[in-house]
């Protein structure tokens, strides 16, 4: 509470809040304490297992509920990026349909699909974005793909 309402902010562009999966105290809390800062909506980030889009249909009937918009969701780890020839694996191959049948079913934009990438850790640990390090990476890609949709439902 004290961190939403409390701190001044002063004016922002964006103000991102990651939370833990589910539908939890803390969930309703934000709604609660932002209810009156129009809230542009929910970005609801989710893997391609089964055990991980069955939090996200919660989190999406939970956002419906509540009448806070969702942007769309993000499948993250949709495969894994070989560092020498540059294939996509499903390592983690969704046993449903992953985040793209989901989305279809629940009609909820799906934002895109970003892969597994070592690069990813490396541009963290030099402080530098990954499209700076690997601007021509299918992550550094799907990144930017999913930043634009984003932005195209935000900027107003």
């Amino acid at each position: 509470k004290q961190f939403l309402t409390d701190v001044n902010w002063g004016p922002l562009d964006s103000l991102i809040i990651d939370t833990p999966p589910g539908t939890s105290d803390e969930h309703l809390s934000i709604v609660t304490y932002l209810g009156d800062s129009n809230i542009d909506g929910a970005v609801i980030v989710t893997t391609p297992q089964e055990v991980s889009l069955m939090d996200v249909r919660k989190e999406i009937n939970f956002c419906r509920k509540v009448g806070l918009p969702i942007i769309g969701v993000v499948e993250n780890m949709s495969g894994f990026v070989c560092p020498n020839c540059n294939c996509e694996e499903k390592i983690f191959a969704p046993s449903s349909g992953g985040a793209e049948e989901m989305c279809a079913k629940m009609n909820v934009p799906l934002l895109g699909k970003i892969p597994l990438d070592g690069r990813v850790a490396r541009a963290g640990d030099a402080g530098v974005p990954l499209t700076q390090l690997s601007p021509d990476s299918k992550v550094a890609k799907a990144i930017d793909a999913v930043i634009t949709k984003i932005l195209k439902q935000t900027d107003r």
